[in-house]
């Protein structure tokens, strides 16, 4: 028997992903290699809450307080991540004399690219790796960076929520830490996965080589521009097209059960059926050439490096025409993701449904692992947190 004790050591930070159309926070506590899940919990986010920002905020803050209330969670800390529309990321080449001058020329490109004040916003990045640009050798990096304003809003709407916030994330690394510890194998380590992260609203794409990322690239792609798609072409409203796509995908089911039985269940007539399948194709279709794009370019800058499979999370992992297109198009090995898998779950019941690999949980995931290995990342996971704060403190002083 495992005791409770045992379960809860090494208890990890609440990972907090507020998405377009839930919100998940989930608890994981790591003894050694084994990590179980303490608690989770989700609630779905109606599309007419969006439509409001102030209301989205309040429907956020007391979803979150209820979830506290009625779940498992220990303690108050969280690691939650900003918003994929609020976040600005780029690559960029530097030559190695550059390399000393670093801060300044991130600082230039922030303020000309993306109009920040590298003064007040925050700006961070991550060294990809050594690229060959005609005969000069040129670090790739990739630049986050995010108004300080938003971060604000952010940490305070999770101290409304009586939360702690610890750490500040972003979706791309949230994302590859999730599967980080699957990909220590040396034959592992020295081949690409590409982690792609299919929302409501974007698409997050994620390549990683060596236990770093090497990529990243966000599309503003998602389940969203299916249901606009297939409203167009229906006369019909976004939200009865995403009702209308969630009934095709059970007839679908149902349709395969009925016919080992013998019989069909389909509810939707053959002609509308034709059109969704249509539309839901028409995007699938441009999201496949924007994934190949990426593909392209990460194969011309890391030359040499093998892509050996890409692995897909989020709500809209299990669209099945989707996904036909994508492994139709992609030139390798494509498959839903399992985020918790080998996770410990005695403790926690998740609603796995019918197309349950629980895929959509990869960034919680993430998130309630960041700073797990060492003593390093701990305090680069606070430091965020610390220096928007210190600005929020010097801006309370200067108004004062």
């Amino acid at each position: 028997m495992i005791s409770w004790r045992m379960k809860t050591r090494g208890l990890r930070p609440i990972g907090l992903d507020i998405g377009h159309s839930s919100i998940k926070m989930i608890q994981l506590a790591v003894n050694g290699e084994q990590v179980s899940v303490h608690a989770a919990d989700k609630i779905h986010i109606d599309r007419d809450v969006n439509g409001d920002s102030e209301e989205r905020r309040s429907f956020v803050i007391s979803t979150i307080k209820q979830m506290l209330v009625r779940g498992n969670f220990q303690g108050r800390n969280v690691v939650s991540c900003l918003p994929n529309d609020k976040l600005k990321i780029t690559s960029l080449r530097l030559a190695e004399a550059e390399m000393g001058e670093i801060e300044q020329v991130l600082r230039k490109e922030v303020s000309q690219r993306f109009g920040l004040n590298p003064e007040r916003d925050l700006i961070n990045f991550l060294v990809a790796g050594s690229t060959r640009q005609g005969d000069e050798i040129r670090k790739e990096l990739i630049l986050f960076a995010a108004d300080n304003e938003t971060i604000k809003q952010h940490i305070n709407m999770l101290e409304e929520a009586r939360l702690r916030p610890v750490a500040i994330d972003t979706v791309p690394c949230a994302l590859f830490r999730s599967f980080e510890r699957l990909l220590r194998r040396q034959e592992d380590r020295e081949h690409t996965v590409v982690f792609v992260d299919l929302g409501k609203r974007f698409t997050t794409v994620v390549f990683g080589c060596g236990g770093e990322i090497s990529f990243v690239k966000q599309m503003q792609l998602g389940g969203e521009k299916f249901n606009h798609e297939i409203a167009a072409k229906l006369g019909i409203s976004a939200k009865e097209a995403e009702i209308l796509r969630e009934h095709l995908r059970s007839d679908s089911s149902a349709s395969e059960t009925g016919m080992q039985n013998g019989r069909s269940d389909n509810r939707i007539d053959a002609l509308t059926r034709q059109a969704v399948t249509d539309a839901i194709g028409a995007v699938a279709e441009e999201l496949a050439r924007e994934i190949s794009l990426c593909f392209r370019y990460y194969t011309v800058t890391f030359r040499g490096k093998r892509v050996e499979r890409a692995v897909l999370t989020g709500g809209e992992a299990h669209e099945g025409i989707l996904l036909d297109v994508l492994r139709g198009q992609l030139p390798v090995e494509i498959e839903v993701a399992q985020p918790l898998k080998g996770f410990d779950m005695t403790d926690v019941k998740l609603d796995v449904c019918k197309r349950g690999s629980l895929c959509d949980w990869a960034v919680a995931v993430g998130l309630s692992l960041k700073g797990w290995q060492t003593a390093d990342s701990e305090e680069t996971e606070h430091r965020c947190v610390r220096q928007t704060r210190d600005r929020r403190g010097r801006d309370n002083n200067e108004r004062n």
